[in-house]
């Protein structure tokens, strides 16, 4: 597995594969890799000739207050596991790299799909996202790019300017993976106490309840929604940031479930902000 950490190895690098004509498969991460990343990793390994994962904790995503510095940083061990999968390149450039002086080009996906969810509690956060993105797609001439679907909303906004700004590059969203106990992995679930992560089982739990209810034959939002709301205020380390339905992937508002739809939430367990979410319909 190559490591490269300036943008002029990465671009020699995809420039030698696509010469021999390989399918390069992409996978943005930002470390502190679990299961889940691995799982990313998996695919593109199926899908494509060539992986390259990025590891780059992206400071243009992270809001004044959030945790950019205290975000979880384990190169090291992020390298053994992705060698563990097969990856066969791995980007990770410092900041200066991706944003040298002088940096003023953003990537701005300005629409209803940014301003509600996590976009409407971080406001510049799919800027970041966005214009990150867009450069790790052009440096290593990805022609596949996988995503989590634990991130639904970043898919919609990933597939929206990969469409706009006609980029060649198909986007992969794949199921989430969860632990044992049904909480979806995340890198933010390390800062979390052993008290603090048997509370945050509520996102999932309450979740599934709401599934239940529309198996069962519930297609009204407001009761889902309601649904899930009761069952996170009854945790009291819980504090929710929003509870929210949506059309799928359009993300458009709607009073029933009458298509496929996204039921997504965001939950503070202590001072961790987790987000869930289930696809009805």
């Amino acid at each position: 597995m190559k490591i490269f950490r300036t943008v002029k190895e990465m671009q020699a690098f995809a420039g030698e594969q696509k010469k021999a004509g390989k399918v390069i498969g992409l996978v943005p991460t930002m470390g502190a890799l679990h299961e889940g990343h691995l799982t990313l990793m998996r695919a593109a390994k199926a899908k494509c000739d060539v992986v390259i994962a990025s590891v780059f904790v992206n400071p243009t995503q992270f809001g004044p207050n959030e945790d950019y510095d205290a975000y979880p940083r384990r190169f090291d061990e992020d390298c053994q596991k992705l060698e563990s999968v097969g990856v066969d390149a791995v980007f990770h450039p410092e900041p200066s790299e991706m944003y040298p002086e002088g940096y003023c080009t953003y990537v701005n996906v300005d629409g209803d799909i940014t301003h509600k969810l996590c976009g409407a509690q971080r406001p510049i956060h799919f800027r970041g996202v966005a214009t990150v993105v867009t450069k790790l797609m052009n440096i290593t001439r990805a022609d596949e790019a996988f995503f989590g679907q634990k991130d639904a909303q970043q898919v919609v906004v990933v597939r929206r300017f990969v469409s706009d700004l006609n980029l060649p590059v198909h986007i992969n969203m794949v199921p989430i993976v969860r632990e044992e106990s049904g909480l979806a992995r995340s890198s933010r679930n390390a800062y979390l106490s052993p008290e603090e992560k048997q509370a945050a089982l509520v996102l999932s739990r309450s979740l599934r309840k709401a599934k239940a209810a529309y198996e069962g034959g519930e297609k009204d939002v407001e009761t889902l929604k309601s649904i899930v709301t009761k069952e996170i205020q009854a945790e009291p380390m819980a504090s929710i940031d929003y509870v929210d339905l949506f059309s799928f992937p359009a993300l458009k508002p709607i009073q029933t479930v009458d298509q496929e739809s996204l039921l997504a939430i965001a939950v503070r367990i202590g001072k961790t902000r987790l987000i869930d979410n289930v696809i009805l319909g």
